[in-house]
């Protein structure tokens, strides 16, 4: 077997430039004509595997084993980017699990089970607002009548959306039927600096950390910067402040290096230099592998949220978006994982960013493959992979693959 390093690094540079911002930075939302675009470039790979597409846009690439009725092998990742993102996030995953397929098969493997690459739908929330969408409704998170309630910053809805772009059918036929997999394995760039630090050339995941995201409206009164003595203010951003500090002191005094808590979004109005913030809505994530931690964690903040109001005169609502739980990997992919390294060096390691194998995990024994990614840099224009690392990283998932679908 022989991985193509030439043939990989070359469709990983044209699949770049299906973006709708210059290169280096990379741009594709989910059913816009751009991921169209390389969704049909990626199925134009794939002579000699049959193709299927699901309802919201899943797209299954199968090589038919010797005992097609047995449960696959599965892999693959997504190739959506978030606005100003990189190259490599998902699209290592989808390409180099389409390599691995192409080598093992011009190797002359003939697998026993079925290996399926699978290019999961928006596994970035970019555009309605929730991440893995794809894998969600595969493993039965999301159900039919999100079709409706799911929708863009336009008003569209998910079910309005994936019609116009040529995926129809019901939803309720999406979720995939009990024993579809026999194991899944996703390869995919770490997305924090540890391999990259460490020197350490591939890391097994054994852990995946799963995200709680919640909206945070904090009201208060405005008025006139200058007018408006301090000891009578209800400066709604400075209560979103002290919210966000202590939802870092929350993170920072878990006892754990796996908690981890972010106010990314804070929006103030009126946003006048002069004027008194009268309304805040902050937008949080917090996340951790032990969901008992991240859920003490939001009840800290939702304590500090009732202190705060209450020594500021300020009225707060809290609104749970999502609270997924976080996922352990299967021992059986792990091992796969693990004897497909060989002699290379590993690291057994948590994946603190959460991917569709979290999903898939709830449905099928799964486990993920991390590369490095040059100082743990990602979702940005200047995310790297090396073509070695891409190439080794491949290389593994490909001797993974066939001894489980051997199995």
């Amino acid at each position: 077997m022989e991985v193509n390093q030439a043939r990989l690094m070359a469709e990983l540079e044209r699949l770049s430039s299906f973006s709708e911002v210059p290169a280096p930075a990379v741009t594709r939302v989910v059913f816009t004509p751009t991921d169209l675009q390389a969704r049909a470039y990626l199925k134009s790979l794939c002579e000699g595997f049959t193709i299927r597409e699901d309802a919201v846009g899943n797209t299954f690439i199968r090589w038919v084993g010797a005992e097609p009725d047995l449960p696959a092998v599965g892999t693959g990742s997504h190739i959506d980017a978030i606005p100003n993102a990189g190259r490599y996030d998902g699209t290592v995953g989808v390409l180099g699990g389409l390599e691995a397929m192409r080598a093992l098969r011009e190797g002359g493997f003939k697998p026993r089970r079925s290996i399926e690459l699978v290019l999961f739908t928006s596994e970035e929330p970019t555009r309605f607002g929730i991440g893995c969408l794809g894998s969600r409704f595969l493993a039965g998170s999301l159900n039919a009548s999100d079709g409706d309630r799911l929708k863009d910053a336009n008003q569209a809805t998910l079910n309005q959306v994936r019609v116009a772009a040529g995926f129809a059918g019901p939803l309720e036929d999406v979720p995939l039927k009990p024993g579809y997999y026999h194991a899944f394995a996703e390869l995919h760039i770490e997305q924090g600096p540890l391999l990259d630090m460490r020197g350490v050339p591939l890391g097994v995941v054994t852990a995946i950390a799963a995200p709680a995201s919640l909206r945070i409206t904090i009201e208060g009164e405005g008025g006139h910067a200058g007018a408006v003595l301090m000891p009578g203010r209800h400066d709604a951003f400075l209560g979103a402040a002290e919210i966000s500090l202590a939802l870092e002191a929350a993170a920072k005094s878990s006892g754990a290096i796996d908690t981890v808590a972010t106010t990314g979004i804070c929006n103030v109005f009126p946003g006048a230099v002069n004027s008194i913030p009268s309304r805040v809505e902050l937008s949080v994530d917090a996340r951790d592998i032990d969901i008992e931690r991240r859920d003490g964690m939001l009840n800290s903040l939702a304590a500090a949220c009732d202190q705060v109001a209450a020594a500021r005169g300020l009225r707060i609502t809290r609104e749970v978006l999502n609270a997924d739980a976080p996922a352990v990997c299967s021992p059986m992919v792990i091992e796969a994982l693990e004897r497909a390294c060989g002699l290379q060096k590993f690291d057994r390691m948590v994946s603190r960013a959460y991917h569709d194998s979290l999903f898939i995990s709830r449905v099928a024994p799964t486990a993920m493959l991390f590369i490095p990614c040059r100082a743990g840099v990602s979702h940005r224009p200047d995310e790297y992979s090396s073509p070695e690392d891409i190439t080794r990283g491949v290389e593994v998932l490909a001797k993974a693959l066939s001894y489980l679908a051997e199995a």
